[in-house]
């Protein structure tokens, strides 16, 4: 898939930068979006990007703000892998080591996984990643059925499978994130985890899955909650990840209109992650 990077400099930066994220991101079509020092890089594919759109979101919410912006194609490449080799591997709170293969084996932690991410979402050096790790370790996976919807590397699904986990399915509508997930998940040993391709309308509405884990981003989780709830086991987990700490909310309020009841969130470097128990 193609993308768009637009580079938005901003004067003064806030709080026109929170601002323009949250229009944009309302809009449901870019799907990230990196801090700068002087404003805001926002990704979003090519066949989505609509220049009228920006600059109403631009008109509407940065008054008094002096708005620069450019919109660059990047290279169909593999981004994030390119990023990663940057980066050293995330020990996450102790427990698990995440690395790439050309980073060093451990034998001090409990969990290792293994992750060529190409370019798709999930190596724990996001905070969201990075949360919804700690909550595997927290939740009880032995013998669960477990759901890793947008699974990106499938990096949650293999924990998850790490950890006990009966039956782990693995879900992502993107075909680059499918292919990566299929081959993370063989690299770690786990290929009897079930990956296809899909979005939230492939679910089916049996309650099949005692865990729901759904790391996207905050419109998907709103427009596409209920999906995960009816196939969500009476007593069940939903645990979510991929929004701001102020989206907490509005997240809070739909999953308690399904018939939910919060019971945990998490918060890093203003990232927040919620769990929810379907009673």
């Amino acid at each position: 898939m193609k993308y768009n990077v637009v580079k938005i400099k901003l004067s003064p930066v806030e709080p026109f930068r929170d601002l323009l994220v949250y229009a944009l991101g309302d809009e449901g079509e870019y799907d990230s979006f990196e801090n700068k020092s002087d404003g805001l890089d926002a990704y979003v594919p090519t066949a989505k990007y609509d220049e009228a759109a920006l600059k109403a979101a631009i008109a509407d919410n940065c008054e008094g703000c002096e708005v620069e912006y450019k919109v660059e194609e990047l290279e169909d490449k593999d981004w994030n892998a390119e990023w990663e080799k940057g980066h050293q591997a995330v020990l996450v709170d102790g427990f698990c080591w995440v690395r790439a293969p050309f980073h060093p084996h451990r034998d001090d932690v409990e969990y290792e996984i293994e992750i060529e991410p190409k370019m798709s979402f999930g190596t724990a050096h996001h905070a969201t990643t990075y949360m919804m790790l700690t909550w595997l370790r927290d939740l009880d996976m032995d013998g669960k059925n477990v759901l890793d919807m947008g699974c990106g590397t499938a990096v949650l699904a293999i924990l998850a499978k790490k950890r006990g986990a009966a039956k782990v399915e693995a879900v992502d509508v993107d075909e680059w994130a499918y292919r990566n997930a299929l081959e993370n998940i063989e690299r770690n040993g786990c290929g009897d985890i079930e990956c296809r391709l899909g979005d939230a309308e492939t679910l089916g509405e049996e309650r099949r899955f005692d865990v729901v884990l759904a790391n996207i981003n905050r419109n998907i989780l709103l427009n596409d909650m209920g999906a995960y709830v009816r196939t969500l086991k009476q007593g069940g987990r939903l645990v979510m990840s991929g929004f701001y700490e102020n989206d907490i909310p509005v997240l809070k309020a739909k999953a308690e209109q399904l018939g939910l009841r919060m019971d945990g969130e998490r918060v890093r470097d203003g990232w927040a992650s919620v769990g929810f128990v379907n009673c």
